[in-house]
């Protein structure tokens, strides 16, 4: 394979596995299950007690739905993420629960809680008997909680539930001795960027911030940029493919100006693009003719081309013809006296004069004429051609040069060269006029640095937010200088879009810049940025089985509503909906009969 060539994976996943059963409940109480419930991908598995807790989550797919339409399969209910196989043929049939980070849709939700379910083999019958860890965005409206517990509670029936923070739990994870500690999340995902402070163990919601940007933004960008490169390969131009550029082929420039400045350098260049080669069929290709193959392809050519100009001849004359018979008519409508209908005829062929009739037939029967010569005289040179042509020595020469569309042929010209007899070739390969690979390849270059870079600079894409860096600036500005300088002490990197090549060193540059000269600070990436969210959550929910404090359990649900939330060290804070005090009915009724009978009083006065 050439240098810098990579052929696209175009990955199709398999169909998950129906597990017959789940695990045994070790003790008392039963396994919990753990869900991360992201916008991009949904991973469910069982936290296990004991000494090897289990691998990483067993079930994993995209958190996309569409709607089956039968098929080979005979599946015509709604499909869900791998069942869907290649997304590409469904793209315009997707969707999703979520708004942004949001689930919202309460019907789609349930279609991939059920798919979860089943394919964890949960064995319960009617309801799901296992303790529920799962994370929820940021600062989550009350509704969308709301909306879940009474899907989980109502149609499923669990016993109790517990909700956390995705990179919440990422951060536990990777922090497990000291679950105290301060610190600046970064924690950047398929929709969204979010930056969290943490101080002493707890969110600072209040201090929180969000962008509108992730990895979806970033892929529709990156195919925009190529599409408008290649105008030609706009429908191979595909999201799925634009997303394994990002995963596997971008990275974050430390110094973005300067990075643009060294890909104009030619050798940078040829050493760094990246040749993504398109699928494309070779059967054209490497094809070998011999001289007497060669002649007689020529001669069938020809023979094409000289039928193909007959016939439109043909055509040509027959409406000629027909022309010719109308106007003659007309004529004789003249020559009859019936002046009225020639009169008509007249204005219907946009003429004035009966001399200007004249004139068309004149023309039009000579060109009749012509092109009845013309059709006979190629039908001559053709026979002679067939009956007298030899395959070694072509006399092309005895051709008509003065066809009607002789002109047509000049494009063929190379294919009908006189060639002169003589020893025969030896057998040759037939190059393409140009490669055919080469024409399949996308040269991604720049476009490596471009489409990441919108998390720090939205404004490529035209957005008018803050970038990370500004952001992050934002934040350490509302608090005390002792504050600020705990809080960059521990800058933690979360997400599946913080797993670019370079995105640590230009998080320690844009501190760098910011901080105080010679201030000190660390940044720290994610062990596994993608699944220590699923891992936090399982070690957290091992850690709690016994405790009360932190699960909501049905009798709560059913109290204080669905929006409720018991706050642990992962969690959002809980803030109560606050309704306006209304007045008691007794006191309605006092303040009404005090007014009847002040009413009355006052009757009784003026009486």
């Amino acid at each position: 394979m050439a240098a810098n060539v990579f052929p696209f994976r175009d990955a199709r996943v398999a169909p998950d596995p129906v597990l017959e059963a789940g695990p045994v409940a070790h003790g008392p109480l039963p396994v919990p299950l753990v869900l991360d419930n992201g916008s991009f991908q949904v991973r469910a598995g069982w936290a296990c007690p004991g000494q090897d807790p289990g691998p990483e989550p067993r079930l994993q797919f995209r958190a996309v739905c569409a709607r089956g339409r039968g098929g080979a399969r005979g599946a015509s209910g709604p499909q869900v993420g791998n069942a869907l196989g290649s997304l590409e043929p469904l793209r315009w049939m997707l969707r999703s629960p979520f708004d942004r980070n949001v689930p919202v849709n309460l019907e789609l939700q349930e279609l991939l809680l059920d798919y979860s379910f089943q394919h964890l083999g949960v064995s319960s019958q009617g309801c799901v008997d296992h303790p529920i860890v799962l994370t929820e965005a940021v600062c989550n409206p009350l509704y969308s909680r709301q909306m879940m517990s009474e899907l989980l509670f109502e149609c499923y029936g669990i016993p109790k539930v517990a909700y956390g923070i995705d990179s919440l739990f990422s951060f536990y994870h990777n922090e497990p001795k000291n679950s105290m500690c301060s610190g600046l999340i970064i924690s950047s995902g398929y929709q969204c960027t979010h930056v969290l402070p943490i101080l002493e163990g707890r969110l600072d919601a209040k201090n929180c911030k969000r962008i509108n940007l992730g990895g979806s933004q970033a892929a529709g960008y990156l195919q925009r940029l190529l599409q408008l490169k290649y105008p030609g390969h706009l429908a191979a131009i595909t999201l799925s493919r634009m997303e394994e550029i990002l995963h596997e082929h971008s990275y974050i420039a430390e110094d973005y100006v300067e990075e643009l400045h060294k890909w104009r350098c030619p050798d940078y260049y040829e050493n760094n693009v990246h040749k993504m080669q398109l699928p494309f069929s070779s059967k054209l290709l490497g094809s070998t003719l011999t001289s007497e193959e060669k002649q007689e392809r020529r001669q069938q050519q020809l023979r094409r081309l000289q039928e193909l100009n007959a016939r439109r001849r043909e055509e040509k004359l027959q409406l000629d013809q027909e022309r010719l018979d109308r106007l003659l008519y007309v004529q004789e409508l003249l020559e009859d006296g019936q002046m009225d209908q020639f009169h008509k005829a007249l204005i219907e062929l946009n003429m004035d004069s009966p001399e200007e009739l004249q004139s068309y037939i004149q023309k039009l029967s000579l060109a009749v004429e012509q092109a009845k010569q013309r059709i006979l005289q190629a039908e001559v040179n053709l026979e002679v051609d067939v009956v007298d042509s030899k395959p070694e020595t072509p006399d092309l020469e005895q051709l008509e040069p003065s066809l009607e569309d002789v002109e047509s042929m000049n494009d063929f010209d190379p294919l009908f060269s006189e060639e002169t007899p003589g020893v025969e070739k030896p057998v040759t390969t037939v190059q393409p006029v140009f490669n055919l690979a080469a024409y399949h390849q996308l040269f991604v270059g720049t476009e490596r640095i471009r489409a990441p870079e919108i998390i720090f600079q939205p404004s490529l894409i035209g957005e008018e937010q803050a970038g990370i860096a500004e952001t992050l600036q934002y934040i350490l500005d509302r608090y005390p200088k002792d504050v600020q300088e705990m809080l960059v002490q521990n800058v933690f990197l979360t997400g599946g879009n913080t797993m670019y090549p370079g995105m640590k060193a230009r998080m320690e540059k844009e501190l760098l810049e910011m901080r105080p000269f010679q201030s000190s600070f660390q940044v720290q990436l994610a062990s596994n940025p993608v699944l220590d969210a699923w891992y936090g959550a399982r070690d957290w929910a091992l850690n709690h089985l016994d405790d009360n404090e932190v699960w909501i359990t049905r009798k709560e649900y059913e109290e204080k509503g669905g929006e409720y939330l018991k706050e642990h060290c992962a969690s959002n804070i809980y803030v109560p909906i606050r309704l306006p005090k209304q007045a008691s009915r007794s006191s309605d009724a006092q303040a009404s009969s005090k007014g009847s009978a002040a009413g009355g009083g006052g009757a009784g006065e003026q009486a």
